[in-house]
């Protein structure tokens, strides 16, 4: 007998419980019926698990997974291990997705034969909504450095307004990196690389929800902004050591920084075939070419 189901669409829970019902509310109404949805407890300590073990009652396609805290990526790749799904969807618990998500990008990576399926996604801040892809219509992409900037991965790298073919993960044998905050990026830059092709699905979201409270948004602590850069070096490092031919300059990554005070006074950063010096961080004020 075949338990496959169309997509298995993984939610990292973690002290969510003023957001949670959103969430699992587009979900399990969404037009593609055939799904489930594994939702791993992070060891919360909120009412989220009681608010997953209500739905569930109503809902026999969520599964519920409890783990000790362990983080978004070690979530993330609990529920991979279990997927059942054709494809994987990744949700954050205080997102939200339009109704037709799922089924859209199932329907367009289906008919398509494509490892990946992207959308665009909505950043939903309490005063403002925009855009963030602007993707128009539905669109092949083969080769590495079409799909990064189709993605605008240099500046997007998330994994959630996505779905992935599992045979694929599992055959490129991708996880993502416990105990790394940015873990998006690396992630989404391997598997772009690899997939054979990737389609884009216009007219459906995903909702980025601004969470004031998120772990990415309670001011950035020095581990935080160490992962950054490291990401930022490891994706830089992947581009050139497998010569995708990205415009220079779009990723750039920090190798040095001179400090007066604790504040960053100059910062050098690498690019494919440049350096950069920047003023306070940010302001660029001189550009040369690596040497070969």
């Amino acid at each position: 007998m075949n338990n496959q189901v169309k997509i298995s669409i993984v939610v990292p829970v973690y002290n969510v419980e003023k957001y949670l019902k959103r969430c699992l509310d587009s979900l399990v109404n969404q037009t593609l019926k055939d799904i489930e949805i594994i939702c791993v407890n992070d060891g919360s300590k909120d009412n989220s698990l009681n608010i997953l073990e209500e739905y569930a009652k109503k809902d026999n396609r969520i599964v519920i997974l409890n783990q000790k805290n362990a983080g978004l990526s070690a979530a993330r790749n609990t529920g991979m291990e279990i997927a059942k799904g054709e494809y994987i969807g990744f949700v954050d618990s205080d997102d939200w997705v339009d109704l037709d998500f799922f089924e859209k990008l199932y329907i367009a990576a289906k008919n398509n034969d494509c490892d990946i399926a992207v959308a665009d996604f909505i950043r939903e801040h309490p005063t403002k909504k925009k855009k963030r892809l602007n993707i128009t219509k539905e669109e092949i992409f083969e080769k590495p450095e079409d799909k990064y900037l189709a993605c605008k991965t240099y500046r997007e790298g998330c994994v959630w307004n996505k779905i992935y073919r599992t045979e694929f993960l599992k055959r490129i044998d991708l996880k993502f990196v416990v105990g790394m905050y940015y873990e998006d990026r690396d992630f989404t830059a391997r598997s772009l690389f690899y997939s054979k092709k990737l389609i884009t699905v216009p007219d459906t979201y995903y909702r980025y929800f601004v969470n004031p409270k998120s772990i990415v948004k309670k001011g950035i602590n020095v581990i935080q902004n160490d992962h950054y850069i490291l990401v930022r070096q490891q994706v830089l490092d992947f581009i050139i050591k497998n010569k995708i031919n990205v415009p220079d300059g779009l990723y750039k990554a920090e190798t040095k920084s001179f400090k007066i005070f604790g504040k960053k006074l100059f910062t050098i950063k690498e690019s494919t075939k440049s350096k950069y010096i920047f003023l306070f961080g940010k302001i660029n004020i001189f550009k040369w070419k690596k040497k070969d």
